[in-house]
């Protein structure tokens, strides 16, 4: 007898892979505390790994057959902001642009997609490292608490009331209600930051920014799977795809906060 698609006869909910994101997410978030707790080397090698691993399925997501090449890619890539820490950051950060060029190069179709995705995503590793070495663990733990709440409040928010769609022809599973949830949540994160570290009352207003800046990395990375046909970035994490499927909010927090600092002087926030 036809199920329709569902497992075992049981008919499909709304809530069926909430168990497998609940358990990947929390094993995430408790690496990625203790990496920015620690800092120096294991924060590095967490985001150059991470940041490799993302590169690594971008370049298979554009050109699939490209097994090989993309591992040579993703090492490069590694190679690349590895050499940069130990340099001061001048001219040096030029070679960023390298890995997305020759990666571009080796693309048979959306070369400059490749270019501008790969290129984002180095810069805003290597604007992660630098915020933990430069402010603080403090601002990197506000800024990832920022994204997680965004994600957790779109989830339940968007499951739970639905709604309007916020760009159906690029994300069509995001609300109005989840995106606002989001940015209602990341305003309570900076009001809770607000009762135990020296930061202005600003940072309500800025983490609300920083939660669109999330939501728009991942809208980014929605519209560049559905330009290549393709439902994930990868199957590494179960419940979650791959790593870019999970880490492009952040990448595009930390690509905000990259554009802040040049803007304003930021200040260390102190607990």
């Amino acid at each position: 007898m036809a199920d329709d698609g569902e497992t075992g006869g049981k008919k499909p909910t709304r809530w069926d892979d909430l168990s497998a994101r609940t358990w990947t997410g929390l094993a995430m978030v408790l690496v990625g505390v203790v990496a920015i707790r620690l800092g120096g080397v294991w924060f590095q090698m967490l985001v150059v790994f991470v940041t490799a691993v993302m590169i690594w399925e971008l370049a298979r997501m554009i050109r699939p057959g490209l097994d090989v090449g993309a591992m040579l890619l993703a090492a490069f890539s590694a190679s690349v902001i590895s050499g940069l820490l130990s340099q001061k950051p001048d001219w040096h950060l030029a070679l960023l642009l390298v890995p997305a060029a020759v990666g571009s190069a080796a693309m048979a179709r959306e070369r400059l997609t490749f270019f501008l995705f790969a290129l984002g995503i180095t810069v805003a590793g290597w604007g992660l490292i630098m915020a933990r070495d430069t402010y603080g663990g403090t601002w990197l733990f506000w800024m990832v608490i920022c994204v997680v709440v965004t994600d957790v409040a779109g989830y339940f928010a968007g499951r739970r009331f639905g709604g309007p769609k916020f760009w159906p022809r690029i994300s069509p599973k995001k609300t109005w209600s989840g995106t606002i949830a989001g940015w209602v949540g990341a305003a309570a994160v900076g009001a809770l930051f607000l009762t135990f570290t020296n930061a202005g009352r600003d940072l309500i207003w800025i983490s609300m920014i920083l939660s669109m800046a999330s939501q728009m990395g991942d809208i980014a990375e929605s519209a560049l799977k559905r330009r290549l046909g393709v439902k994930d970035s990868s199957a590494l994490i179960p419940g979650h795809g791959g790593l870019f499927d999970r880490f492009d909010g952040l990448l595009g927090a930390s690509l905000f906060m990259l554009l802040l600092a040049l803007i304003v002087d930021v200040p260390e926030v102190r607990i």
